[in-house]
């Protein structure tokens, strides 16, 4: 059997957090909550302009925190889910503190080579890390 590729492992770390199935059809907006950690908010969002493949799906994932009365991301995420092929990749990357954006597809037909590993690598960490915070069990929908 082949081995994954960082890809497709984060698409099944998706399907593990209960953010998609495995025919990749994602959940409502919520909040995933897990006590001792920071929510994980999911929201469905558009593709950018950037991104040709009318196939795919593309939702946000991202941690709060309130700072002087503003709610700042860490991080937020915004992520292509390609369901056919049970892959999953990072569109963009952005904090509050210190402030950074980063996005790896910055226009349609180009990418950024070195930040699309980086990020999907980050990406992989970040889910594992979540899957063992106990992500992904309770979620609330939004419209709850």
């Amino acid at each position: 059997m082949s081995k994954k590729t960082v890809y497709e492992t984060n698409f099944d770390r998706l399907v593990k957090l209960n953010i998609c199935t495995a025919e990749g059809e994602l959940r409502p907006d919520g909040r995933s909550i897990s006590e001792g950690y920071m929510d994980l908010v999911l929201e469905q969002v558009n593709a950018p302009e950037s991104i040709s493949d009318k196939k795919c799906k593309t939702l946000s994932l991202a941690h709060y925190f309130t700072q002087n009365g503003d709610l700042c991301c860490d991080p937020d995420m915004v992520l292509i889910v390609y369901p056919k092929a049970k892959m999953v990749e990072v569109c963009s990357f952005q904090m509050a503190i210190p402030p950074i954006y980063q996005e790896v597809y910055p226009a349609l037909g180009r990418y950024v080579p070195s930040l699309k590993k980086e990020l999907n690598s980050f990406l992989r960490t970040w889910l594992t890390n979540l899957i063992s915070q106990d992500h992904g069990v309770i979620w609330e929908n939004q419209a709850d």
